[in-house]
């Protein structure tokens, strides 16, 4: 039935749960005929570095900080959609001073399913400025302009860039593929109407935190699979790049990914007659990944999804795309939006902002190369 979670696995259990604790009972040492053969897209992590992932993040005073407020508010360790969606808005608290840009305009563009809500934040008078098109995280469930609302600021003021913010339907209300059909949807508006908001068509990039980074890692295939639109550069932090859990990171105890959350937020967002290893949902298992745009995976060194982010930036470099990764120790999942606590999330949107000018100028002065072949 439309917004509800599936249970059509084992039981009334979702196919999504059952190989998430498939996979966790192989890390813990339960014997293989106990559990469903596992997908070969990942080895297991050994037991060793499964112990060592049980204590994340507090190692670092500011995320300790950050905990300690998380727990007075009631926040930690969701295990539900609905804790997620109460969970999610109070990131936007850790956000620090909020900017002010040029110009902001919050509008509605046609998508495949009825209007898409967008936020347009402009950073200088000027025509011919490049774009980021930028999808939130919240596991496809949670997440809403006004979560990412500061730090997109920021980028746009650091980076000197246009950024078009996609409110795109959520699950389990709308399942796969109401997600990537808006994302790409919104993509092809902004190539198209580029001019109209003083942006450049031939100027534009992809970003997301978490279920947003999947979804800019699925429009880049889109695009090219489709024959557009042409982008530069893709962004993809902390994403979830695999459906098919099967690392062993995931035993860990993030306090946000928590394996509770991401088990619920899958069966909620893909429904049962769905390949789990659709590129479109687990990007990492594309056939292909060439002639994709260039990319910055940024990664929380302890985040049950790090691996994800590895793996997938391996076969993007594999296949001749540049790829910088860059890990930051001792953060946690959707340590972006803690910029007014966490120094790391600070350096973390500079250097978003730079990898993104940087893309932006290179395209504009080598408009042949616009691809992420290796320089």
């Amino acid at each position: 039935m439309k917004g509800r979670p599936r249970t059509d696995g084992v039981n009334g259990v979702p196919r999504v749960m059952l190989l998430f604790v498939c996979t966790l009972a192989i890390a813990l040492g339960v014997p293989a005929e106990a559990a469903d053969k596992p997908s070969p897209a990942f080895q297991q992590a050994s037991g060793q570095e499964a112990k060592q992932t049980q204590q994340p993040a507090a190692r670092d005073p500011q995320v300790k900080g950050v905990l300690d407020k998380m727990a007075a508010a009631g926040v930690l360790h969701p295990a539900t959609v609905e804790q997620v969606r109460k969970t999610y808005p109070f990131y936007a608290t850790l956000s620090g001073k909020t900017e002010r840009v040029f110009r902001v305009e919050d509008r509605p563009i046609p998508g495949p399913a009825g209007n898409i809500p967008i936020r347009i934040y402009v950073p200088r008078k000027g025509r011919g400025l490049p774009i980021l098109v930028f999808f939130h995280g919240g596991g496809f469930v949670a997440g809403s302009l006004d979560t990412h609302d500061t730090p997109l600021r920021a980028v746009a003021n650091r980076c000197g860039c246009i950024v078009v913010s996609v409110a795109y339907r959520l699950a389990p209300e709308n399942p796969y593929p109401a997600a990537p059909n808006d994302a790409y949807a919104a993509t092809k508006w902004v190539s198209n109407h580029a001019p109209e908001v003083g942006g450049d068509a031939r100027l534009i990039a992809v970003g997301g935190d978490g279920a947003g980074g999947n979804l800019a890692a699925v429009v880049t295939l889109m695009a090219r699979d489709r024959g557009g639109p042409e982008l530069v550069y893709q962004v993809l932090i902390y994403p979830s790049l695999n459906a098919i859990v099967q690392a062993s990171r995931y035993l860990s105890q993030d306090p946000i990914l928590t394996p509770d959350a991401r088990a619920a937020i899958l069966g909620a967002y893909i429904p049962s007659t769905h390949d789990l290893q659709d590129p479109y949902i687990s990007p990492v298992y594309a056939k292909s990944l060439k002639n994709l745009p260039q990319a910055l995976v940024v990664t929380d060194e302890d985040d049950p999804a790090r691996d994800e982010g590895d793996a997938y930036a391996r076969k993007l470099a594999a296949e001749g795309v540049h790829v910088r990764v860059s890990p930051y120790p001792n953060m946690i999942h959707g340590f972006l939006l803690m910029a007014g606590e966490l120094d790391a999330a600070k350096k973390a949107i500079a250097e978003i902002s730079e990898g993104l000018k940087g893309a932006f100028e290179h395209a504009a002065s080598s408009p042949s190369e616009q691809k992420g072949a290796q320089q």
